[in-house]
């Protein structure tokens, strides 16, 4: 019995926390690392807090390209409460989206799309 625990001791060890580290490494290097950036312009058609049990705030910016052309949808997921207020504000108004894309995020628990936006300004 004793050299069971013992060898399922060593498995959780050497296999199963190995495995855990890096989950924890790739979700943390997949939120940190920034593999774009950029700038999106038109109006915000849609925002909202949304989830079972991780609430993220996703919203929508419906891009007009020229006249006659059909809208293009931007989906995108907010982390900062502040740039979150500022978007709730210009809801229905021209704005510009900077927003960083991260690629891999291992969860919709931290956002339902690869674009966070950092920040915004109102076109007039």
């Amino acid at each position: 019995m004793n050299l069971v625990r013992r060898w399922l001791i060593k498995a959780v060890l050497f296999v199963l926390l190995p495995l855990a580290l890096m989950a924890v490494g790739w979700t943390w290097f997949s939120l940190h690392y920034v593999y774009s950036e950029g700038e999106r312009a038109g109006y915000v058609q849609k925002f909202s807090l949304k989830g079972w049990l991780c609430k993220t705030r996703e919203g929508e910016l419906s891009m007009i390209n020229y006249p006659g052309a059909a809208p293009e949808t931007f989906r995108f997921t907010v982390r900062n409460g502040s740039v979150a207020k500022q978007i709730d504000a210009a809801v229905g108004k021209r704005v510009a989206l900077h927003y960083e894309q991260h690629i891999g995020i291992p969860s919709s628990c931290f956002a339902e799309t690869q674009y966070f936006v950092v920040g915004l300004r109102t076109i007039d």
